[in-house]
């Protein structure tokens, strides 16, 4: 009876932690898009990581100093891929839309376990699960029928929804290929220091970002209202969704979360159309069905 109580536990963390993330995407994140992608990311990370490195950072310098080489390669990948690409790609897809299409961006970010099981089969010598291959071919035209419904691919000057998209699945790819990195480096790694190193290391890679684009003017730029959004992201769908999501990945095996975070984009749609008004067509629902159906599938079938 209790590992069924912790069964449940975890599913509803995970769900709680995907719908976080459904909210910064379409009523968080979109509102700082007066400021640059870089500069909005390194806040995101740099000031969890001075809040973290007040709780446990001396000890857990020590821990990231005793890691072997290799796997700290791996973290400096998680950080460049995961944190920094990955997460710059979505918000400046996120901004391009300009709170439009907000769902549609969001729903092809779960391309993510795609990227990552190829990948994983690529470098991990893992085995990919049965009518993969298939499966695949049906999320990538749920995701095209929901991107451009049932026309030639196009892009409107006032939407930008092609190159948002093509950032979305960019986004999918990085965070995909972290989840394969971050695979090696927790056999040796805590969850805490695995949670303080990807965000020490992010926030070098992305100070570099801010400091080649030029984006530290924005810090005299910054009003109340958005450093109102930004504290806000970090208490929500920012580094304590991560946690909550990890504290319930601990009771639930991986295809089972795989279908709790279905919670991300089922409550984008709901967020979009509670606080933007916006819907998806007929269209790009069907495309959104086929999608998330081949998105459980591939999950059920990946051993």
């Amino acid at each position: 009876m209790e590992n069924v109580n912790k069964k449940y536990l975890g599913a509803g963390l995970v769900c709680f932690a995907a719908s976080l993330w459904g909210l910064d995407g379409i009523v968080l994140t979109p509102r700082l898009f007066k400021l640059g992608v870089p500069f909005v990311v390194f806040i995101l990370h740099f000031v969890p990581f001075v809040f973290m490195s007040f709780l446990f950072g001396k000890r857990e310098m020590k821990n990231i100093v005793a890691l072997p080489k290799k796997d700290l390669f791996y973290y400096f990948c998680i950080a460049l891929f995961g944190g920094s690409l990955g997460t710059l790609s979505i918000v400046k897809a996120l901004f391009l839309v300009n709170f439009q299409h907000l769902t549609v961006v969001t729903l092809l970010q779960k391309c993510q376990p795609i990227f990552a099981l190829i990948l994983a089969r690529l470098i991990l010598k893992e085995k990919l699960g049965k009518n993969f291959c298939f499966l695949t071919l049906l999320a990538m035209i749920g995701g095209y029928v929901m991107t451009f419904e049932f026309a030639l691919p196009h892009s409107t000057g006032s939407d930008n929804i092609l190159p948002a998209c093509g950032l979305a699945l960019l986004a999918a790819f990085s965070f995909g290929s972290s989840t394969v990195f971050g695979k090696r480096i927790l056999t040796n790694s805590s969850f805490i220091t695995a949670l303080y190193t990807r965000f020490f290391f992010t926030s070098i890679v992305t100070f570099v970002f801010v400091l080649l684009s030029g984006d530290f003017r924005y810090f005299s730029q910054v009003t109340p209202y958005q450093w109102l959004i930004f504290i806000t992201i970090m208490l929500t769908s920012g580094s304590m969704a991560i946690m909550i999501y990890y504290r319930g990945l601990r009771y639930i095996d991986a295809s089972v979360a795989t279908i709790c975070e279905l919670a991300f984009p089922i409550s984008s749609v709901v967020f979009d159309y509670i606080f933007n008004g916006n819907l998806l067509t007929l269209q790009q629902f069907m495309g959104a069905v086929l999608l998330v159906f081949a998105i459980i599938s591939i999950g059920k079938t990946q051993k």
